[in-house]
């Protein structure tokens, strides 16, 4: 399939195409280009210009650079154009402007890249549909899936993040959703931020790119909630509550069962009941917006939620394995991908409802949350005072921003406390054993990959069960 012909990609741009190619995909990436890409030579940690002769090398049907690097054939097929990202971002105006898919935009402190899965799920089988690869969902990200997308998408589920004031705003613009969700509002890249409050208007944010008519989909339990929905009223975008004090689409419960959730909800069309094949009250309610996207998008709401059924968290999400030891099982729950203090609860949560095997306990192995501000130590503390604390048996710590939950949780709780998540996984063997269940979860450059690899290693063979990621 051709994603991009020389002209079309020249015309889209205003740039200069050398050659006469056809490129059936783009990359910002030589180790996972695939022969026929338009490689994208963007500035980041490293200049992208030094890696194209390596991905023509590779098969990339063409090059998007600002300047010809040295040592390339004289008829090298390239696109030249005065900046690459700007040109980056003129393909995804264009993709976006030609193509007649139903576009979502999803964005939200917590449970985003989650709720984009849970879409994708749900609406591929009701069309052909484009959604961002894992959290593409910023600057780059957001510029590159949409220069992705097939001019024949039925659907498009487009992810969007920020760090700093400022950022939904020009990639929900390029977005253009027709709907728009924001999963929730909390404390997350509060260093950036003077409140809660400004976060959740800045979530918000995405609201101005919501196509004339659009609709959008909010959450309804927050104390920030009449931000979103004044926002919408002020962008002119049908606003469509859901939560349990939604009018639209209202969680009457949500009960986990051991690996399962069983929901019900009442909805526009009538009462609606749906399982989750995870645990998990924030998978419940993502899972009930997610529901109000579709339908806003035209989708059938009770295909959508049979879809929504098979749907499972992936690596680093909440996905749930189950680990061969002797004597018996280790339950992992895999949340290592990133943390705040919403998530760090929602996930807790999920380790106090689990059931542990035999005499197994219920342990967690929690990172440091990055990028909290002025409160990052009493946030890490107050972890100790959660509910599901009561349920965990155990608590082991990586970071010195941890060391405040360490310090607050009552004796018999308290753990490991390690400098590193390399430190603790080369202890981990001696403090988790068969029938636990054991969390792990931090913030990304924590790097709980390595505590979750040394559990998985602990393991006789293959797992003896692993979640779809």
């Amino acid at each position: 399939m051709t994603l991009w012909t020389a002209p079309e990609a020249e015309a889209a741009t205003g740039g200069r195409a050398q050659g006469d190619w056809a490129v059936s995909g783009v990359s910002i990436d030589t180790r996972t280009l695939a022969p026929g890409d338009l490689f994208v030579a963007l500035s980041a940690a490293r200049d992208g210009h030094d890696f194209v002769a390596q991905a023509l090398e590779k098969g990339a049907g063409a090059a998007l650079v600002s300047r010809i690097p040295e040592g390339l054939a004289p008829d090298a097929p390239l696109l030249i154009v005065a900046d690459v990202l700007k040109g980056l971002e003129a393909l995804g105006r264009a993709a976006r402007a030609r193509t007649s898919a139903r576009v979502v935009a999803v964005t939200g402190s917590v449970g985003k890249t989650s709720t984009k899965e849970m879409l994708a799920a749900m609406l591929s089988e009701q069309g052909a549909t484009h959604a961002s690869v894992a959290s593409y969902n910023n600057h780059w990200g957001v510029p590159l899936t949409l220069a992705r997308m097939p001019r024949e998408s039925d659907f498009a589920i487009i992810e969007i993040g920020m760090n700093h004031p400022g950022e939904i705003a020009p990639l929900a613009c390029l977005a253009r959703p027709h709907v728009a969700m924001i999963t929730t509002v909390a404390p997350a890249h509060l260093e950036a931020f003077d409140s809660i409050a400004g976060i959740a208007r800045e979530k918000a944010a995405i609201l101005d790119g919501v196509e004339p008519g659009g609709i959008a989909v909010l959450n309804a339990d927050l104390e920030q909630s009449p931000i979103l929905f004044a926002k919408a009223a002020e962008c002119g975008a049908q606003a469509v509550g859901f939560g349990a004090k939604a009018k639209e689409y209202r969680l009457i419960s949500a009960e986990i069962t051991g690996d399962e959730t069983r929901v019900q909800a009442e909805t526009p069309l009538g009462p609606m009941a749906f399982s989750l094949a995870t645990p998990g009250q924030h998978f419940a309610m993502n899972g009930l917006g997610a529901l109000a996207a579709c339908a806003a998008l035209g989708a059938d709401l009770q295909r959508a939620a049979d879809s929504l059924a098979r749907w499972t968290p992936y690596q680093g999400r909440g996905a749930r394995e189950r680990i061969a030891l002797p004597g018996g099982t280790l339950t992992l729950l895999d949340d290592s991908y990133n943390a705040n203090p919403a998530s760090m609860a929602a996930a807790l949560a999920v380790l106090a409802a689990a059931r542990p095997e035999g005499q197994g306990r219920r342990i967690a192995v929690l990172g440091d949350m990055k990028e909290l501000g002025p409160e990052t130590e009493p946030l890490h503390a107050a972890l100790a005072r959660l509910p599901a604390m009561a349920a965990v048996d155990r608590v082991h710590c990586i970071g010195p921003l941890m060391g405040a939950l360490h310090a607050a949780l009552p004796v018999e709780k308290r753990g490991l406390l390690s400098a590193s998540s390399a430190e603790l996984a080369a202890q981990l063997a001696e403090v988790v054993g068969a029938g636990d269940v054991v969390l792990a979860k931090g913030s990304l450059s924590m790097g709980l990959a390595k505590c979750v690899d040394a559990l998985r290693g602990m393991g006789q063979g293959n797992a003896l069960s692993r979640d779809k990621t």
